[in-house]
């Protein structure tokens, strides 16, 4: 874990994204040049010198021919050899640079260990913190404190049997509060994030009503109401926490073009990524933006892509 402090501006944008996997067949290219066109611009009122990102790992896909998810299709016609891979996240974030806070390592570059420090030497080359596996953000303005977050790019999956859509997307959020709630360095954070399932999910802090008395008169207040709800030694309560998903830029599947049978398998577009033949469902391709304005996180939105 690396413990980051920044000095922000009272108002601000928190672009919370991840999970490129640049260097896959499937990455929607597209949809990330959204997100460079969308953070050198104005955004919900606040300039484009003002919005800052945290990337949640995964920034490349690491799948080399070793690899039991290496496809032909999928990996051998494009940049599968890692050090491409890394250049081209350079090129990539280049024009954002001087905006991201930080970028994590993710389980995908972490398996070329034996390699290099892939997520680390791009950090490197890009002059941005690197976050290692979790990164703890610590925010303050003018020397007082706006709010702390956690960020790790997570492991293992978020899913529900529930029929009802709006059931599941409910234990969606149940789930994520679950896997984070309880992380080491998590107990002053009022932002909890994580990547690695590919979902877009927000879970927002519980209001509670709780009455107190001022002098002998009964009062009605709302956790949250007056900033972060912390307590005297910084602790916040884990239903007064944001958590988030952070979504993901890689479509599970393609579209399949049929124009020639004879056409050599490495110049044809015929072919299935391992996220199609594992039978993952669809997800919404997108990211997170927090709002914090007045020194507050007030909201946290969803951009969906695609």
């Amino acid at each position: 874990m690396r413990i980051l402090s920044y000095d922000m501006p009272k108002d601000w944008n928190y672009f919370l994204f991840g999970d490129d996997h640049i260097g896959a067949a499937l990455r929607f290219d597209k949809g990330f040049r959204k997100l460079i066109y969308t953070m050198k611009h104005k955004y919900k009122g606040v300039p484009a010198k003002h919005n800052y990102g945290c990337h949640s790992g995964d920034i490349v896909e690491a799948i080399e021919v070793n690899d039991p998810r290496y496809r032909f299709w999928d990996h051998g016609n494009r940049k599968s050899c890692v050090v491409a891979q890394m250049r081209q996240a350079v090129k990539e974030y280049w024009p954002i640079r001087k905006q991201m806070l930080v970028i994590d390592d993710g389980n995908h570059p972490a398996k070329l260990w034996n390699h290099a420090a892939v997520t680390h030497e791009i950090c490197k080359s890009l002059g941005v913190s690197y976050g290692t596996y979790t990164a703890k953000l610590i925010f303050k303005h003018n020397g007082e404190l706006q709010f702390k977050h956690l960020s790790t790019h997570g492991s293992g999956s978020i899913s529900s049997i529930a029929d009802d859509p709006e059931r599941r997307k409910l234990n969606w959020r149940l789930a994520l509060k679950r896997k984070l709630r309880d992380l080491v360095g998590a107990g002053d954070c009022f932002l909890e994030s994580m990547g690695h399932t590919h979902k877009v999910i927000v879970s927002k802090p519980t209001e509670t009503l709780y009455m107190t008395d001022n002098d002998g008169k009964i009062e009605q207040h709302y956790t949250g109401e007056d900033g972060v709800p912390q307590a005297e030694d910084g602790y916040i309560h884990p239903d007064y926490r944001w958590y988030v998903n952070t979504g993901s830029f890689l479509k599970v599947c393609g579209d399949t073009v049929v124009e020639d049978d004879d056409v050599p398998i490495e110049d044809s577009k015929i072919g299935s990524g391992y996220a199609e033949q594992a039978m993952y469902p669809a997800i919404q391709l997108g990211y997170c933006v927090g709002l914090i304005s007045d020194n507050v996180l007030r909201d946290v939105v969803v951009e969906k892509l695609g």
